[in-house]
């Protein structure tokens, strides 16, 4: 199978193309590097000793992207690319949904004319609001809070729609909870610029001492400790995600929708052991008031992915503090 990853040069979209190689797939990968480096490429060619081509181009090109689709030909796609910061999303509404929502509308119109009809769906656990109660299964009522939020919210739309007006459409639409960790290699994972939006690189900027110290956005939550709980997953377990989507998707009756996640909540301070636990390193904090948006608790039921897909998570929240530490040491 040839696979298009857009975004594959991203935290999750390199590590899927890792799992994708190492299991036989053939693959190409699109990526525009706004929030990735063309470096990730060869990194990922030094891990699975594989080459494959890799293309610079933007979802709001489309004739740059049927050039693409004229010089392959795929089977199926696998749908990372798109601005994915929160905070940023309520800062450039506008900018998010002409990126992620014309941009998928720009790669769907290309599948079609190309008779690529197999897409696997990078969504996430946002589309679930503030209402529902954990743990969150599929079938619940969505909602969002935020831009970004509203743009996955706005692809699964689209994405069903489309599956109900044209026979011939399996999609699988993949809810994310948090992931964390890195490649056991070293060579990839998460590492963006600045302040990171992310509890985990933030920890890991603190560790190096490029931060002074950990914010922690509120202990004053229902929550055993009071700081956020999140359902915390690795990286590998969530690339593995993909592949078992991708093998199924023929099984599929239309789009549908699979949370990938542990199951399990950690709180902000549960991680900030862990990583102290596995690196030897302490991280000062200090408490400040909570972020607008943010929910007290959020993890997944991932029944569904374990009955249909055959997947569930394998890593332990000590074994993605361990990664991200052994990262972020041999990327300074």
């Amino acid at each position: 199978m040839n696979v298009l990853i857009t975004g594959g040069a991203g935290y999750i979209g390199s590590h899927t193309c890792v799992e994708l190689l190492e299991h036989g797939f053939q693959i190409a990968v699109m990526d525009n590097y706004e929030n990735s480096s063309p470096e990730v490429i060869g990194k990922i060619e030094a891990i699975t000793g594989k080459k494959f081509p890799a293309y610079r181009c933007d979802m709001l090109d489309p004739e740059g992207m049927e050039e693409i689709f004229r010089k392959n030909s795929f089977d199926a796609v696998i749908h990372f690319a798109g601005l994915k910061a929160v905070g940023e999303s309520v800062e450039k509404p506008l900018e998010y949904y002409r990126n992620n929502v014309t941009g998928t509308l720009n790669l769907l119109f290309l599948m079609r004319k190309y008779h690529v009809r197999r897409m696997v769906f990078s969504s996430s656990a946002t589309v679930y609001g503030m209402k529902n109660k954990v743990p969150f299964t599929e079938d619940m009522p969505l909602s969002t809070t935020n831009p970004y939020g509203t743009t996955k919210w706005m692809i699964e739309t689209i994405l069903r729609d489309l599956c109900h007006a044209e026979k011939g459409w399996k999609v699988a639409l993949l809810r994310y909870f948090n992931p964390i960790g890195a490649h056991p290699s070293g060579l990839i994972g998460e590492n963006p610029n600045g302040i990171p939006n992310n509890l985990m690189p933030y920890i890991m900027k603190v560790a190096v001492g490029k931060l002074p110290y950990l914010r922690v956005f509120g202990n004053d939550y229902p929550t055993p400790d009071g700081t956020g709980v999140r359902d915390y997953i690795h990286v590998c377990d969530l690339a593995s995600g993909h592949l078992k989507a991708l093998n199924k998707l023929d099984t599929l009756d239309g789009a549908r929708a699979f949370n990938l996640g542990t199951g399990k909540g950690s709180s902000v301070f549960d991680v900030v052991r862990a990583f102290e636990k596995v690196s030897g390193v302490k991280i000062p904090f200090q408490v400040t008031g909570r972020r607008p948006g943010d929910i007290a608790s959020c993890y997944a039921d991932c029944s569904r992915a374990k009955k249909e897909l055959g997947w569930q998570a394998k890593y332990t929240l000590d074994d993605m503090c361990r990664d991200s530490w052994n990262f972020i040491r041999k990327n300074p």
